[in-house]
């Protein structure tokens, strides 16, 4: 037990950074196979589990003949149009199983993999589109949403660095910036709804960023965006801190309800509580076994029809915790992104992130006019530290990606 003390799995550690950069880059290589099986027609239950079964793959390639764990950190979920939550239907219901994608939705994709506990989750919108129309342009309303959710995005980033860390001038300037104080939540949620009134969209209710930690993806630190009565985010971001971040938009109010289908992600608490039935307690088992405390889906485990059982008494218990599928309140399309980041004292690294889309395809009469946002919109996420061994194709990457060579490991 002492040696389990000792091991440090801050960022200071630099193999820390390491592991969450493995599983950031499965989890991006992940995600871009699976948008491309997001076309019209396609059974979201067959993405899933092709989804999972290449997660499964990626993960089989790294970390060979060491002693650690390794798997998901979220499974393959795809959400269509007005799914707020990650969606994954299982093959046992028949009526779930056969939904489709149709043309033209905004399709949510979410997943992750770990490498030792520690976790990368990524989550990105596509819209459902045929071969043939892939390159055309997006007008109207879905370049709303899309331009909505992006820019809404790129500014919740750059209000989460810690005041002053990337100040610059004489030392009296750069202790004054690292005296401010951060934006309260409501200032960021006022500031992050005037994006998306630009685009005449709103931000989605509840939508909540996480501290991230070994072996947990909700820690003790949260920010909740246009928070529903009764939540409240706590905590800001610092230095040496991993977030899992979100950003959820809609062409509606915003406001979400629960949906009338089957909880099928759950994730294992913390809570023991002596299960009873035989079923339960294999459940419990397979779950420690293969997911330990990440969310899984009960299409992952061995027998769906035995999960479905078995995971009642688990979520009675509070063994489990199960997340309800919720959706838009007026069925109107939604956006989600979600991006893994560490703060370090260079600024924000994007570990695990959806890919920057091409904004020129995105064609709308609507645009950003505060000057307050547009300012902060071209600041840079992290430090140019201006390295020589930068390779070429990097050093054409805008600064606004915030994203730091992979040499950068120990900036802590």
């Amino acid at each position: 037990m002492s040696d389990e003390k000792e091991i440090d799995y801050s960022l200071a550690n630099p193999e820390t950074l390491t592991k969450y950069k493995t599983a950031a880059q499965i989890s991006e290589k992940v995600l871009a196979a699976v948008a491309k099986q997001c076309v019209p027609g396609a059974k979201i239950v067959e993405i899933c589990q092709n989804g999972d079964k290449l997660m499964e793959e990626e993960v089989a390639k790294v970390y060979r003949g060491k002693k650690v764990v390794k798997g998901f950190s979220h499974p393959t979920t795809v959400s269509p149009s007005s799914f707020v939550t990650p969606y994954t239907p299982m093959a046992s219901d028949a009526a779930e199983a056969a939904t489709e994608i149709q043309a033209g939705e905004p399709i949510k994709i979410q997943l992750g993999a770990q490498i030792d506990g520690f976790g990368s989750i990524v989550c990105d919108t596509v819209l459902a589109q045929t071969e043939d129309k892939a390159s055309e342009p997006v007008t109207g309303r879905d370049a709303d949403l899309m331009l909505a959710t992006y820019y809404a995005n790129e500014l919740l980033l750059r209000l989460l660095l810690p005041p002053g860390l990337l100040a610059q001038g004489s030392d009296e300037e750069k202790a004054k910036a690292a005296a401010q104080k951060p934006p309260t939540q409501t200032k960021i949620t006022q500031m992050l709804e005037k994006v998306c009134q630009s685009y005449e969209c709103n931000l989605v209710e509840s939508t909540t960023s996480w501290l991230f930690g070994h072996n947990e993806i909700e820690g003790t630190k949260k920010i909740v965006l246009a928070p529903s009565e009764g939540s409240k985010g706590e905590g800001v971001p610092e230095v040496g801190e991993v977030w899992g971040v979100e950003m959820g938009v809609s062409l509606g109010s915003g406001k979400v309800k629960t949906l009338d289908h089957r909880a099928t992600l759950h994730r294992r608490t913390t809570q023991t509580y002596g299960l009873k039935r035989p079923t339960s307690r294999k459940v419990l088992s397979e779950v420690v076994k293969k997911f330990g405390t990440f969310p899984f889906s009960l299409r992952q485990l061995e027998d769906e029809r035995e999960a479905k059982s078995g995971v009642v008494e688990c979520v009675r218990g509070n063994v489990f915790r199960q997340y309800e599928v919720v959706g838009d309140k007026e069925g109107a399309p939604v956006a989600r992104l979600l991006t893994t980041l560490a703060i370090t004292k260079n600024g924000i690294t994007k570990l695990g992130a959806p890919p920057v889309p091409d904004l020129s395809k995105y064609q709308t009469d609507k645009k950003i006019e505060d000057e307050e946002i547009l300012k902060l919109l071209e600041q840079p996420l992290a430090r140019n530290t201006g390295k020589k061994n930068k390779k070429k194709k990097k050093k054409t990457a805008k600064k606004a990606d915030g994203e730091e060579d992979d040499d950068e490991e120990d900036d802590e």
